[in-house]
């Protein structure tokens, strides 16, 4: 009998070839070590080029990255990709070059919950700037206000975005999002 040979396994690609290409929903085929790398390599978007109602997408969670597989990762991702998942997106309104406000769209776009402010600042993901949304302000329940989103462009019309938890003095990286015009 002949010898079995195994081959090593092939890794997925760390980057996109092409992010100028993307869509929104290309964006969920991702895991998150892909999502970050592009994260990396977007630029800062100014207050200006975000504007308006966004549409949006959860793609990934880094609590449950290495929890779904298979089948159930693919129905979590089917799930974040439908016209039934909560979150519908944000919109943002700058208010100046410095500062501006946001609501998120959630169940459908005429129910807006859990205001935020913007600014420009440094990223929590390395040495560069992202756009910064800021949940703690009045009229948020506690859980929101512990909520700091930053955002980086891909390209005109679509940013990929960071969520974090503010706990026990701790920011953590809790999942990836992105937004499109």
């Amino acid at each position: 009998m002949g010898e079995v040979t195994e081959r090593p396994p092939q890794p997925e690609p760390s980057v996109v070839s092409d992010p100028a290409s993307l869509r929104l929903d290309d964006l969920l085929a991702l895991r998150c070590e892909q999502l970050q790398t592009l994260y990396e390599q977007a630029s800062t978007p100014t207050l200006a080029d975000v504007r308006g109602d966004l549409r949006g997408r959860m793609l990934a969670t880094t609590v449950l990255e290495g929890v779904l597989h298979g089948v159930p990762a693919q129905l979590a991702r089917a799930w974040a990709s439908s016209d039934r998942f909560v979150w519908r997106g944000k919109s943002f309104a700058p208010t100046s070059e410095e500062h501006g406000e946001g609501i998120n769209r959630v169940l459908v776009d005429r129910l807006r919950l859990f205001r935020f402010e913007t600014t420009i600042g440094p990223s929590r993901a390395g040495p560069f700037e992202a756009l910064q949304l800021d949940y703690d302000r009045p009229g948020n329940p506690f859980f929101i206000r512990a909520i700091k989103d930053e955002l980086r462009q891909l390209h005109p019309g679509l940013w990929l975005g960071q969520a974090y938890l503010r706990a026990r003095g701790r920011e953590t990286l809790v999942l990836y999002f992105a937004l499109s015009t």
